[in-house]
């Protein structure tokens, strides 16, 4: 059978990525998901001549002319209405926040000022236009952008949102994914096992790197029976806009989900993938209905969701996926097979790089050895041996 390159699953996975729709949600609960619309500013930012330190403020003009002592007219508390300076000869105390009072230019902050009687008196030899004050729209300016859509929400946007008065906020849909595992031979994690069975892993695996893109997915465990298998994935199929499988799409004689889909006419755009762990990967479409069938075994469904559920993930939401992470091999490798290799590594700072140390583990089977990684390295499917200081793409998951 041909097999896919990694390069080539990939662009098909791409080619194949849908829109979920638009949704309003509160802005205090959008963080990790995608702004759908430009946030723009309602005024100017700041709003008002803002007074940036405790102080006095002051007419540039009057201390040029050598006024050095000043009476003190009032003080202009933040949040309070705009004062104005009757007398240019005279100050008006001002706090950090609040509007710069009328007839004022000025703010000399406490700290160089001796206050007596009413009256402050600096002691300076020159002063600046502005000086201590943040101009109205110096940051941005009214209708400005702030925030462009197709931007990933984080804390920074929230703050943003509150200060426009975004109460609610457009973000993209999330698409609803079921995750199927099957197989007679698993059982779930609150039960022990007999000898000859394994608790459940990868469905919760797959929850949890779906948890971190913010999507909560939906799970189920099918028995491999093919008449059940059909009748169950065919009401997920009108249920759901993504399945994601882990397990039964090899060569074994329980292996049905490729039998079972292509039954119920999901259009099989490849099977089989030029790469190690993770080489029976299964993709395909109905209509708009997406099923990425990923091998069973912990490593292979890890590396595969990362590497390709992610990147189809971001484009569907209009996100930009191609900043590439890279790191330097820490030693020589040597691979034999002609297949893209996903390396586990640990990583490592260096002088201002990254260096990624191979870790040994047993295989695809080997979920343990997740733990002691932080990463796959990407290796080529052109060579076999790889040498330290080389540098290669790098898949992160911490």
């Amino acid at each position: 059978m041909e097999f896919t390159t990694v390069k080539d699953a990939l662009k098909i996975i791409l080619k194949s990525t849908e829109d979920f729709g638009i949704e309003e949600v509160d802005f205090i609960n959008s963080v990790g998901r995608v702004l759908k619309e430009d946030i723009v500013a309602d005024r100017d930012f700041p709003p008002f001549n803002r007074v940036s330190m405790d102080g006095i403020a002051i007419a540039a003009e009057a201390f040029n002319k050598g006024v050095r002592s000043f009476k003190i007219e009032g003080v202009q508390a933040a949040g309070s209405p705009q004062l104005t300076l009757k007398n240019p000869n005279n100050c008006i105390e001002a706090m950090t926040g609040a509007m710069l009072p009328n007839n004022t230019d000025v703010v000399i902050q406490y700290e160089l000022l001796e206050i007596k009687d009413g009256f402050a008196t600096v002691n300076l030899d020159t002063v600046k236009n502005f000086q201590n004050i943040h101009k109205k729209g110096l940051d941005r300016k009214e209708n400005d952008v702030l925030i462009p859509k197709n931007t990933l929400i984080s804390p920074a946007e929230i703050g943003v949102f509150a200060t426009v008065g975004k109460s609610t906020v457009k973000v993209g849909k999330e698409p609803k994914v079921m995750i199927v595992s099957t197989g007679n031979e698993l059982v779930e994690v609150s039960e022990t096992p007999a000898e000859y069975q394994i608790r459940r892993s990868n469905v919760y695996t797959l929850v949890s790197l779906l948890e971190k893109l913010k999507i909560k997915a939906d799970t189920a465990h099918i028995l491999d029976d093919k008449k059940t298998l059909e009748t169950k994935i065919s009401k997920f199929l009108d249920e759901y806009d993504v399945l994601l499988f882990s397990g039964a799409v090899s060569k074994g004689k329980f292996d049905f989900i490729p039998e079972v889909l292509n039954n119920l006419v999901v259009e099989k755009l490849f099977h089989k993938v030029k790469q190690r762990p993770g080489k029976p990967f299964w993709f395909g479409k109905k209509a708009a209905k997406t099923v990425f069938a990923f091998p069973g075994n912990p490593v292979s469904t890890f590396v595969s969701c990362l590497k390709y559920f992610y990147p189809w993930y971001y484009k569907s939401v209009g996100l930009n996926f191609e900043t590439k992470q890279e790191a330097i091999l820490s030693e020589n490798f040597y691979f034999k097979p002609n297949l893209t290799y996903f390396l586990q590594v640990k990583l490592h700072q260096e002088n201002g790089k990254l260096i990624a140390t191979p870790i040994a583990g047993k295989g695809s089977g080997d979920l343990a050895n997740l733990v002691d990684s932080d990463a796959f390295l990407e290796l080529p499917d052109d060579n076999s041996n790889f040498t330290e200081g080389q540098v290669f793409p790098l898949i992160t998951y911490r």
